[in-house]
């Protein structure tokens, strides 16, 4: 699998950017792509591992390492060293049905479980999975593969992100009629309102989608499950309902200030940029605007770094992103051992992309925000914050007053909106709404009626969402199955 040698003789190279200082005006995707000859060289390193952590997702020290879909990674990356890139794509496509979203926006806890990392860089395997698939739509390899017979089975599918995209491919393709139905104007969830279309281009997201359609899978979009239908009439009409709603309530802070205008949902600021910009490339004026504002950003991960990409896009004054964890060491610590996700320090590409603008790293560290201040007009100017120790305990004399006219809170997601589960008169809690383990683990209390992605399991990664979309087809196939078996026994 790849050369013998190629993890000693070639170092890791990763997928270029766009010049930083350059992309952070506009909207075009960041990253480019390697040449063929590169992507060859750098797939060239994976070895022939006894036991390939990259290709297994697990759960170690709380963080995912190694892939959940479970892509045959040694694989695919042994074909691509050797130059035979159809083979490639129809291995990857055997586990993941979305590698052009998971080579673009997964965090790769499959580098994290590379061999080749205990000893020296892991190989880019999330750099190589893009490339694959965006040569094989290149080079129309991707065609829809629709059933060759339908079961006459209706399944209803609540939601069209990644975890609800997956459940209509695999459903449809075992021959159920699939209704994927999303509440928003646009299909695709949090692939089309919640990234940044510098890092997901909506062009990908609506290729798919169309892939999807042409097999077969039916979509209705602007309808909102629970309010313009009652989720109890979907269950009368379809013979299944798969809830893939995801976890969009947002945590909230309890400090002096809180309703002061200008502070706002990490999503509720990225979801109206995008939908402008896709609606009228920004000319309605209808989103939350950065511009010669100064911005705190609050909270540490992928929203927030999200948010700090679209306020330098929307030309923000300044920009601080407020992070309750200290520095993280450039190397692994003791108590961080491969193959757990290396807890380490790295600048993510849009706040590379703050660095470059304001010659510093954009973030705060062990900072924590204890009050907003406003202005005359009930407006934050201000955010009072902290620093905090070890524990996460205030630290006295570190008071700071941070100038801000635009605050953004993104501290992660409680859960799902409670309005479908209560429909069904079951909990909404992720951890109580459905077993977490077995077979059953995407069974709800109501018959027929299943859940999975961030609506089971709580916030997590698209690739987490993916697969369970994926699992829980699965066990709604095999519900329909035994139902059908049942009524003509």
């Amino acid at each position: 699998m790849g050369k013998p040698t190629g993890f000693l003789e070639v170092k890791r190279q990763g997928m270029p950017y766009r010049d930083a200082a350059t992309r952070s005006h506009d909207w075009d995707e960041i990253a480019l792509l390697s040449t063929k000859h590169a992507l060859q060289s750098q797939a060239s390193r994976c070895m022939d591992c006894a036991v390939p952590f990259c290709q297994n997702g697990s759960v170690l020290a709380g963080m995912t390492t190694g892939c959940p879909v479970y892509n045959l990674i040694p694989e695919w990356n042994d074909l691509v060293y050797r130059g035979q890139w159809r083979e490639a794509y129809q291995r990857l496509s055997l586990t993941n049905p979305f590698p052009e979203f998971t080579g673009r926006v997964c965090p790769a806890p499959c580098e994290a479980g590379c061999v080749a990392g205990l000893v020296d860089t892991p190989v880019t395997i999330k750099d190589i999975e893009r490339a694959i698939i965006d040569r094989a739509f290149e080079e129309g390899w991707v065609t829809p593969v629709p059933p060759t017979a339908r079961s006459g089975r209706r399944v209803a599918v609540i939601g069209s992100g990644p975890a609800g995209l997956a459940a209509a491919s695999v459903l449809n393709r075992h021959g159920h009629t699939v209704t994927v139905f999303e509440r928003a104007d646009r299909l695709g969830g949090l692939l089309t309102y919640g990234i940044p279309k510098s890092k997901l281009p909506q062009p990908v997201v609506d290729r798919r989608l169309q892939v999807l359609r042409d097999e077969g899978v039916q979509f209705q979009g602007g309808v909102d499950v629970g309010r313009d239908v009652s989720i109890t009439d979907l269950g009368q009409q379809y013979d299944a309902v798969l809830l893939c709603c995801g976890a969009t309530v947002p945590r909230d802070v309890s400090v002096p200030g809180r309703d002061l205008g200008g502070v706002h949902f990490a999503m509720e600021y990225l979801t109206g940029n995008t939908k402008s910009l896709l609606d009228s490339g920004l000319r309605n004026g209808q989103y939350i605007s950065a511009a010669g504002r100064d911005v705190v950003v609050i909270g540490g991960g992928d929203t927030a770094v999200d948010c700090i990409t679209t306020a330098l896009r929307q030309d923000c004054r300044s920009l601080v992103q407020f992070d309750i964890y200290p520095q993280r060491p450039d190397q692994r610590a003791p108590d961080n051992p491969w193959p757990q996700y290396p807890v380490i320090h790295k600048l993510e590409p849009g706040q590379r992309e703050a660095q470059v603008r304001f010659q510093r790293d954009p973030r705060a560290f062990s900072t924590s925000a204890v009050a907003f201040l406003g202005d005359a007009s009930n407006r934050v100017s201000q955010v009072h914050s902290v620093m905090l120790d070890a524990q996460r305990q205030a630290l006295p004399g570190t008071e700071r007053l941070w100038d801000a006219q635009l605050v953004l809170l993104a501290i992660g997601f409680q859960g799902p909106e409670p309005v479908l589960f209560q429909g069904l008169g079951i909990d909404h809690d992720v951890r109580a709404g459905a077993q977490d383990t077995g077979v059953d683990r995407y069974r709800t209390a109501v018959d027929g009626v299943f859940v999975a992605g961030d609506a089971r399991r709580g916030q997590s990664l698209i690739v987490w969402a993916i697969q369970e979309g994926k699992e829980a087809a699965q066990a709604c196939h095999r519900y329909l199955t035994q139902r059908h078996k049942s009524a003509n026994a």
